[in-house]
C-alpha cells in the first residue's frame, strides 16, 4: 500500500499539490490525467523519492519492492542489454555481483564461504537462477531480438533503449510499478503485450500516459490532478470522462428532478459494467464499477478547447482524388511504391506505415512541399484542402507577431479583431493570452494554433499527419470528437489507438512494395490474418 498524508509541493509562489491524502492499494492500476503542467511526472518523482514535497509524507507497506521506468535514456548506455535488465531488480543485483566478487578471490576463505552460502540461498529464494532467462524472455516479448541481449545499450538507437528501460522496469514483478508514458515509441503489437502484462498485474501500478486506448484496457481507477488537488475515481478513463460530462450536463439542467438523475447514473453505471465484462482483462474493472458510490460521480473542472471542423465552404463533388503509381525514396531508402489508389466522397482514410517517414513524405507531396518523387496524383477541382503536418516549425517563425495577428494572416474572409479572437478562444487562448508571441508557445500552444487556423479555412477535406502530438488528453479528446463529427474527407495519421478507431472508415497502408487498402475500422485492420499475409507478401517482394 502507498498512503499519501498531507502532501503539498510548491515552486516560489505557484502551487502544484496542496494538502492531497491518497490511498494506492494492491491489485489496482491508478492512471494518473491532468493538464500539461499539471504534476503528473512530477508527482510521481515525488513517490520514487527522486524530488522532496514542501510538506506532508508518502509512506510505504514495509518490504515492498518499487520499479521505476526511468527517463534517462543515457544511464546504462556502458552496460551490455541483460545486466541493465536485471539491474532493475537493485536487491537481486547485487547480490549476483557480490556472489561473483566473493568467487573471483584468490584468497577465498571460510568467512567468505559462509556468505557465499548466505548469498546463495538468498539468491535461489528471488528465483536467481531463472532471472537471466525472465529477463530474455521479457525483452523478447517487447521487441528486442535475441542478437541484441548481450549489445551495450550505447550501441542500440532510441527506440530500442525505450524498450529496454521498460524492461528494466518491469522485471522480477516489483510490488509497486511507477511508469511514466511507457508506450512511447512502442508499435502496436508490443502496445498489446504491455496491456494484457499489467492487466493482470497483481501489484500497484501507477501511470501517466496520454494513450486513452491504453488506459481504458489497464486502468482500475483515475487520479485527476485540477486545481492543485487530486482525486481517485473508479473505472478506466472513458469512465471517468463520459461520468464527468454527464454529471456536468445534469448539473445544467436544473429541471430534472434528483430521482431522474440518480436513475441516469445507475444506468449508465450499469452499461459501464456490462461492456467492462466483455472484456479479457475486465474482472477487477467490473468489480471495481459494480461497487461504485453515485456521489463518485462528479462534474469535472477540466476545460475542453472546441475544436470544431463543420464550417464548410464549398461541398466536395464526386472527383476528390486520384493517385497512380507513386513512388517515394530517400537517401537511397525505398518508403513506398507503387501506391494506387482513390478517395470517394465520405472516406475516413487512416494512413499507416511501419516507417513515419513515409508518411510524412505522403503528405508532403500532396500539399506540394515535396516534388521530389516518381507517379501522379490529381486534386478534383472542388476540393478544398487544408493540413496539419508532422512539423509545424515553418509557422512560428516570425518573433514579433502576437496570435491574433497570426491567425489574422489566415482568415481569407473575416479580419475583424473580435472574429479572430472568437477562434483563438475555443482553443483556450483568452485575454492577455492572444498577445503572446507566436514564436514563443509551448508545442502544445503551436498545435491549438494550428486547428484554429484549420477551422478559419472551411476546408472540405482535412489531412492530420500525428496531430496529437504535444496534446493533453482534453485537446486529445477535442480533436477525436471533432473529426468524428466532420461532415467532409479526412486522411490522417496517427498513434492515438482510440482516435484512429472512432474516425476511420478506411485504412491504406503504404510499403515499399506497394499498397494495403481496406475499408473497415482500425481494429479490424490490425488482427485481420488476411492483412498480415499481405503484408509480409509485400515486404517480401521489395526484397
Amino acid at each position: 500500500m502507498i498512503t499519501v498524508s498531507n502532501l503539498s509541493l510548491r515552486y516560489g509562489k505557484r502551487t502544484l499539490f496542496e494538502e492531497v491524502n491518497l490511498k494506492f492499494t494492491a491489485g489496482n492500476c491508478y492512471g494518473i490525467i491532468g493538464a500539461n503542467g499539471a504534476g503528473k511526472s512530477t508527482f510521481l518523482k515525488i513517490l520514487s523519492k527522486e524530488i522532496d514535497p514542501t510538506s506532508g509524507s508518502v509512506s510505504f507497506t514495509p518490504g515492498e519492492r518499487m520499479a521505476v521506468l526511468t527517463q534517462n535514456h543515457y544511464a546504462f548506455d556502458e552496460f551490455p542489454v541483460i545486466e541493465a535488465v536485471l539491474m532493475g531488480h537493485k536487491e537481486l543485483y547485487s547480490i549476483m555481483k557480490e556472489k561473483d566478487a566473493l568467487y573471483a578471490k584468490e584468497d577465498f576463505d571460510d568467512k567468505d564461504g559462509e556468505r557465499a552460502g548466505e548469498l546463495e540461498n538468498l539468491f535461489a529464494e528471488m528465483d536467481g537462477w531463472n532471472a537471466e532467462n525472465n529477463a530474455a524472455t521479457m525483452l523478447s516479448n517487447l521487441g528486442i531480438k535475441e542478437e541484441f541481449h548481450y549489445s551495450l545499450l550505447k550501441d542500440l538507437d532510441g527506440n530500442q533503449k525505450v524498450r529496454i528501460l521498460l524492461a528494466q522496469a518491469l522485471f522480477g514483478k516489483p510490488d509497486i510499478l511507477l511508469l511514466d508514458e511507457p508506450t512511447n515509441d512502442l508499435d502496436i503489437q508490443t502496445i498489446a503485450w504491455l496491456e494484457d502484462f499489467l492487466a493482470s498485474y497483481e501489484g500497484i501500478i501507477l501511470v501517466v500516459s496520454h494513450d486513452r486506448h491504453f488506459l481504458d484496457t489497464v486502468c482500475t481507477h483515475v487520479v485527476d490532478i485540477d486545481f492543485s488537488k487530486m482525486n481517485i475515481y473508479t473505472g478506466n478513463y472513458s469512465f471517468w470522462y463520459e461520468s464527468s460530462q454527464l454529471a456536468l450536463k445534469q448539473r445544467s439542467d436544473q429541471n430534472k428532478k434528483t430521482e431522474e438523475r440518480v436513475k441516469e447514473l445507475q444506468e449508465f453505471i450499469r452499461r459501464f459494467s456490462a461492456n467492462a465484462s466483455k472484456s479479457k482483462q475486465a474482472t477487477s474493472r467490473k468489480k471495481a464499477l459494480d461497487k461504485i458510490n453515485i456521489d463518485e460521480i462528479q462534474p469535472s473542472n477540466r476545460k475542453y478547447p472546441g475544436i470544431i471542423f463543420n464550417h464548410q465552404g464549398r461541398e466536395a463533388g464526386d472527383q476528390i482524388l486520384q493517385v497512380e503509381k507513386l513512388k517515394k525514396e530517400l537517401n537511397g531508402e525505398l518508403l513506398f511504391s507503387d501506391i494506387n489508389f482513390m478517395v470517394n466522397k465520405g472516406d475516413k482514410i487512416a494512413i499507416l506505415s511501419e516507417n513515419s517517414l513515409a508518411t510524412t513524405a505522403f503528405y508532403d507531396i500532396l500539399t506540394g512541399r515535396d516534388s521530389d518523387y516518381q507517379g501522379e496524383y490529381k486534386w478534383g477541382v472542388t476540393i478544398n484542402i487544408a493540413d496539419i503536418p508532422n512539423d509545424n516549425s515553418e509557422y512560428f517563425k516570425a518573433k514579433d507577431t502576437n496570435l491574433v495577428d497570426w491567425l489574422r494572416e489566415y482568415s481569407e474572409g473575416e479580419k475583424d479583431e473580435q472574429f479572430i479572437r472568437g477562434f483563438l478562444g475555443r482553443m483556450l487562448f483568452s485575454g492577455e493570452e492572444v498577445l503572446k508571441q507566436s514564436s514563443v508557445l509551448s508545442g502544445g500552444e503551436k498545435m491549438r494554433c494550428m486547428f484554429s487556423r484549420m477551422m478559419l479555412q472551411q476546408a472540405n477535406l482535412l489531412m492530420f499527419d500525428e496531430p496529437t502530438n504535444h496534446l493533453d488528453l482534453e485537446s486529445i479528446t477535442a480533436l477525436n470528437n471533432g473529426m468524428k463529427d466532420f461532415k467532409g474527407i479526412i486522411l490522417f495519421t496517427s498513434r492515438d489507438h482510440e482516435l484512429t478507431e472512432t474516425v476511420a472508415n478506411r485504412i491504406i497502408e503504404l510499403t515499399p512494395g506497394g499498397i494495403i487498402d481496406k475499408l473497415m475500422t482500425y481494429d479490424e485492420y490490425i488482427t485481420s490474418d488476411a492483412v498480415k499475409q499481405q503484408r509480409e507478401e509485400l515486404y517480401a517482394k521489395k526484397k
